[in-house]
């Protein structure tokens, strides 16, 4: 392979934009840019100013976050080089100030764009006035075309002219829009997936004028080494579904065991991120290079062992305050999932809530239940079916990199170990997310042996009452149950007999 610049040489003095900064992924780019490119000239973060928080307030805040603190230890002066600009990405030219988009212009090396927004072309025009542009590197799914089985490093046909519905849409209202949407939508489970296509064919249609790659991550859940192993800030997705059941709130899901569950760490999908931008400003392709950053083909993992794993977790290192003993079961079975729902959830649920109820408190139960079934719907498309991707493109930058770099910028998943990562997930969660202390770890475990202990004294209640309901009255059963009783007690009567025999 030709020998190149390293990474964090490129990055060296350049300006890089990053749209969706203050999002999971986006906080994820601006840490690992300023830790690995320390010389990195400045990072310049489209940011939506909110009614009572400012841009710099945000910024502020966004920097306070754990994920920073690593950083903050090697570079406490590392905030002077994020530069808050002003822009609201669903408004023409995204919002910006005519003095903002003569700044950007003028000095803007790498663009990162991570953010969700159906206004396709902004970005992208915004991009050809800029004079030192070198690489546009665009976030979008893996799922973009999961109405594909087989999916390859290219970019597909759209399913529709993305500038014809946009126009389209202005003159719809909401109605309108409500009742098209799912004739548009057609094997795709959401209109994210469905944007993300349109997305991909608008960045191809710019690509004869710009250097441009297209990075495509799988469901991206917490990180795998850093900043630190297990970080995550947010209960999207997957790591919901892992608080839900920690809890003992879920027992049931949808999801066929051994289907694949493509899931990547968030500093796998950046490192890549990273490393594309690099590629592309250094070799400058001819047409947009698209890379599938996916762990199925490469090292898969069945939602089956999933579940394995993130039970013994919450069993060695329960949650605080579970609602009930941790006991979720996925299945591929609607009907048994509606069973498991009733049973577990809704009559729980409803009791509970009327206890809360006679007790003058406030009924939350079956509302948190509500939302659970509503996130976990929306996992049930990708986690009972499975995709093939292609990593060619993949692998080939992996092969571009020295050694040191593919230290620094890691993202073979090849090396990632599953029972190891998925523990530091649970754990993550904990951590970084419910703000639990490890070291209050032998009480949960104390208060999970006291839920325990409630639960086997239920089942023998309940027994007791099914006896003296059903079986004593009745002269069959009780003969049934004698004959169990007596069979299942026999063997004892051998260590009886032997204990008086003479030796």
């Amino acid at each position: 392979r030709n020998i190149m610049t390293s990474i964090a040489d490129y990055y060296a003095g350049k300006n890089v934009l990053i749209t969706g900064a203050t999002g999971f992924m986006g906080k994820v780019l601006v840490e690992k840019l300023l830790h690995s490119c320390p010389d990195v000239r400045a990072l310049y973060i489209l940011v939506r100013p909110k009614a009572n928080q400012s841009m710099q307030e945000r910024v502020k805040d966004m920097v306070k976050c754990k994920l920073f603190d690593n950083l903050r230890e090697t570079s406490p002066d590392f905030h002077q080089k994020l530069i808050p600009i002003s822009s609201e990405l669903m408004q023409p030219g995204l919002g910006l100030s005519l003095k903002d988009e003569d700044k950007l212009s003028a000095c803007i090396h790498v663009i990162f764009h991570c953010a969700a927004t159906i206004r396709f072309d902004e970005p992208l025009n915004l991009a050809l006035r800029m004079q030192q542009l070198e690489a546009f590197i665009h976030i979008s799914t893996a799922y973009a075309n999961c109405d594909r089985h087989r999916i390859e490093e290219v970019i597909y046909p759209p399913p529709v002219d993305p500038s014809k519905l946009i126009s389209s849409l202005e003159w719809m209202d909401d109605g309108m829009v409500d009742d098209l949407t799912p004739r548009l939508l057609g094997k795709r489970p959401n209109t994210y997936t469905y944007t993300k296509a349109l997305a991909e064919c608008v960045v191809q249609q710019y690509s004869s004028k710009l250097n441009i790659a297209i990075v495509r991550p799988s469901i991206v859940v917490a990180s795998w080494q850093e900043p630190f192993p297990g970080w995550i800030d947010n209960l999207n997705g997957p790591s919901g579904i892992l608080v839900a059941a920690g809890k003992g709130l879920l027992r049931t899901m949808r999801a066929d065991n051994h289907a694949v569950a493509d899931i990547i760490p968030v500093d796998v999908v950046i490192n890549l991120t990273i490393t594309a931008g690099w590629y592309t400003a250094m070799n400058r392709p001819t047409s947009a290079l698209v890379y599938n950053c996916t762990t199925g083909g490469l090292n898969p993992v069945c939602w089956g062992e999933i579940e394995y794993h993130v039970m013994a977790t919450f069993e060695r290192a329960p949650l605080e305050k579970v609602f009930r003993r941790p006991n979720a079961h996925f299945t591929s079975s609607h009907l048994a999932n509606q069973y498991w729902i009733l049973v577990s959830h809704k009559i729980p649920g409803v009791m509970y809530d009327l206890y809360l109820r006679l007790s003058g408190q406030k009924p939350q139960i079956m509302r948190i239940f509500n939302k659970l079934h509503k996130a976990a719907g929306l996992l049930e498309y990708f986690s009972n079916q499975e995709w093939e991707w292609s990593s060619d493109n993949a692998d080939m930058l992996m092969n571009q990199l020295s050694a040191e770099d593919q230290q620094i910028f890691k993202f073979n998943v090849r090396q990632l170990n599953w029972p190891e990562y998925l523990e530091n997930y649970c754990i993550g969660t904990k951590k970084y997310v419910l703000n639990e202390d490890l070291a209050d770890i032998p009480v949960a475990k104390q208060h999970l042996r006291k839920l325990r202990n409630i639960c086997y004294t239920f089942n023998m209640l309940l027994l007791i009452l099914v006896w003296y309901i059903f079986i004593a009255p009745s002269q069959l059963a009780h003969d049934f149950w004698s004959y169990v009783v007596s069979f299942c007690l026999k063997p004892l009567s051998y260590f009886d007999s032997s204990s008086i025999l003479p030796n």
